[in-house]
């Protein structure tokens, strides 16, 4: 850790008796969120660390012990979950899908609404009668909750059977935060309030063996006045390209099939480089020469979405013809108190353009109701600009809250009965356009990478196709010849939301 990183930030331990006053501790380890502080994005130079490695002093921490991870969120949090398993396992450590089993219990948070934070919550209570039985038993809090000041605050004054808490810059400190957690009677806190370095090498215990994440960037400089995640995640740092060539190469010579490549705003990528021009759709274009059948990226963001990048998902080939595209809202006046810094009319422009260069794309996004103050009319916007794109498919929200960022100060005059109104119109939209897609496939033969049997039934094998579509097939072959690969499919039936299809061949 350098100088600066530990002043930025300092570890704490907090009583874990009560106490009146818990100011004491909490300043020194945690900044509040706010936009001002916040939007202070210093000039301070972000090292770069090529290689990580654990103190020898740590390696066998872990022997004899087991831990489990609850995730919670975005892929970027399933992301730092596989590094910390990466880093628990070179440390000794077993993983185990029992709670009652392990040693070490991590929930890895997500701050995007409220409702997943009340999880969060639920969930330690749930841990305190595990605490209870096995006293040694480590219960630790990190992800995008630990960096925000109230729900610090909260750990500290109610849940005092947990054992640490540390945020999303420094998860490469995981071997010392435990090794601190071990030695104290009191709970460890270390969250950084300046963003961390980018760090490579980390270890990584990948989720599975078809599909992989690659991180390309942190972080994100947008400020949307709805959203947490820039105080949460930091400013925007970007990876270099060659060391993200690198991992993609890796992972295709070990056989996986598609890759994800992460940021909070991932079409931002190489926009903080000041040695070279490169972004993310030059490093499209190197990843596309790379033998991995399919290559994705989330989440991008309209005002970062240039004709260049647009240019290179044109050619095709290992680049999918899927892309998500959150637009948010349809109404100019709500995008403008979003701050997202673009009219309905250039996402409209935007997505002409897309089309243009990539007749057979689909478009999926994000959508928030019930925005403060939003009217009537401004929904019915969103609606018209819905139905306008066409989208496939679309997340939708009723907005929620969080403390800390600028519309949580706004006056809201929308009732929560409409904005439940206003989801289940917008929901009835979004299944028409996405049943009518679907639709449109049954007949066709597409192509599917084979993930496993299906939720219902053991027997029925489910993949995606290239556009992100759930398909569900019956086969004569045996599943085991079949998981992991490409196959043809033809569309028999269109369901809700999936396809249900018959085996024809495997992918050549």
């Amino acid at each position: 850790m350098n100088e600066e990183q530990r002043l930025a930030s300092q570890q704490i331990t907090a009583p874990k008796k009560e106490e009146k006053d818990y100011s004491q501790y909490f300043e020194k380890v945690f900044t509040a969120p706010s936009l001002k502080d916040a939007k202070k994005r210093g000039k301070e130079d972000i090292k770069y660390h090529k290689d990580f490695t654990i103190d020898e002093a740590f390696l066998n921490m872990g022997v004899g012990r087991k831990f489990y991870i609850r995730t919670y969120g975005c892929q970027m949090n399933e992301h730092d979950t596989e590094v910390m398993a990466g880093i628990f396992m070179a440390l000794g450590y077993e993983a185990t899908s029992a709670i009652e089993e392990a040693d070490v219990v991590l929930l890895n948070t997500c701050a995007i609404r409220e409702n997943a934070e009340n999880k969060v919550f639920g969930e330690l209570g749930f841990l305190l009668k595990y605490k209870r039985k096995n006293p040694d038993m480590l219960i630790g809090v990190c992800g995008c909750m630990s960096q925000e000041e109230a729900v610090v605050n909260k750990i500290l004054k109610q849940y005092q059977h947990v054992d640490m808490v540390f945020g999303t810059h420094n998860i490469h400190r995981l071997p010392n935060i435990l090794k601190d957690a071990y030695l104290s009677k009191e709970m460890v806190v270390e969250v950084w309030s300046k963003e961390g370095d980018v760090i490579e090498s980390l270890p990584k215990k990948r989720l599975g063996s078809i599909k992989a994440w690659v991180n390309i960037m942190y972080g994100c400089d947008k400020f949307c006045t709805y959203c947490i995640v820039p105080y949460t995640r930091g400013k925007e740092r970007s990876r270099r390209p060659e060391e993200i060539i690198q991992e993609v190469r890796e992972l295709a010579a070990q056989g996986y099939k598609e890759i994800m490549l992460l940021g909070q705003n991932v079409n931002a990528y190489g926009k903080d480089f000041d040695d070279l021009e490169y972004r993310l759709g030059d490093l499209m274009d190197e990843l596309r020469t790379i033998d991995i059948p399919r290559i994705r990226f989330t989440t991008s963001h309209p005002r970062d979405f240039d004709d260049h990048l647009i240019e290179v998902l044109a050619k095709g080939g290992n680049l999918v013809e899927h892309i998500h595209l959150p637009v948010q809202s349809g109404s100019n006046d709500i995008l403008k108190i979003m701050a997202r810094k673009y009219t309905r009319e250039h996402f409209l422009t935007l997505v002409d353009k897309i089309k243009a260069a990539m007749p057979n794309v689909t478009l999926t996004t994000d959508i928030i109701v019930g925005y403060p103050n939003e009217t009537e009319e401004q929904f019915e916007e969103t609606l018209d600009l819905y139905r306008q794109v066409g989208f496939d498919m679309a997340f939708t929200y009723i907005y929620s809250p969080r403390e800390g960022t600028p519309a949580a100060k706004m006056v809201d005059n929308v009732s929560d009965e409409e904005k439940k109104n206003r989801l289940h119109r917008l929901n009835e939209v979004v299944a028409e356009f996405s049943g009518a897609a679907l639709k449109k496939l049954e007949g066709q033969v597409v192509e599917v990478l084979v993930e496993g049997s299906s939720k219902r039934r053991d027997d029925v094998l489910a993949g995606y196709t290239r556009s992100n579509r759930l398909v569900n097939f019956e086969t004569d072959v045996a599943p085991e010849e079949l998981v992991g690969k490409l196959v043809n499919v033809r569309i028999v039936e269109a369901k809700t939301h999936s396809l249900l299809g018959e085996f024809v061949n495997v992918v050549n």
